[in-house]
């Protein structure tokens, strides 16, 4: 259901500028979306003959693209109505919770260019990214997986959420609250 709301998100690619709108929607990707088509052949192989790399090293690109895939397939079977996490922007609801991904980024070495306060005409997901998992060779468990995901529920571990917010639609950068 698409709604208009506010939130913040953490530039990590390339500057934003204030005005710009960004449009995030079945036909717009993300750079995760590039960055996963990148590996399709690959992970279509992977699963033509999983028994082949059981137990192998794959790189790390090549696991983000099995579980990117599976949440995407997942999604569009029973989700649609969710934003494409290959279609997304990653944003917080608070301002807080933006300078503590800034401030993780940074630590990883990630280039951070600012934080911005975005207005969101469009939809929007709250979930848990400690349920982002670490694909396997296997597509079921893979879907398996990447349904626990998208139904949301609490982490069996008992450990609290990490809350991720994935909007799409017509998102406009509203202010630039700071830059690095």
């Amino acid at each position: 259901m698409e709604e208009t709301f506010y939130a913040y998100h953490v530039v990590t690619e390339r500057p934003m500028r204030l005005g710009q709108h960004i449009i995030f929607d079945e036909t717009h990707h993300s750079g995760v979306y590039e960055r996963v088509m990148a590996r399709l052949e690959t992970v279509n192989e992977i699963y033509r003959d999983p028994l082949k790399y059981q137990g192998a090293e794959l790189e790390y690109p090549v696991v983000v693209a099995l579980r990117e895939l599976a949440l995407e397939e997942v999604r569009r079977e029973k989700y649609p109505y969710y934003p494409s996490r290959m279609g997304c922007l990653y944003v917080s609801e608070a301002l807080q919770s933006s300078r503590e991904w800034a401030e993780y980024f940074m630590d990883l070495g990630r280039p951070t260019f600012q934080i911005v306060k975005v207005k969101v005409t469009g939809n929007r997901f709250v979930g848990d990214a400690s349920r982002c998992f670490d694909a396997t060779v296997h597509k079921e468990e893979n879907l398996q997986m990447a349904e626990r995901y998208w139904k949301n529920e609490p982490n069996p571990s008992g450990a609290p959420p990490i809350p991720e917010y994935l909007v799409s639609g017509d998102i406009e950068i509203v202010e630039i609250i700071q830059e690095f």
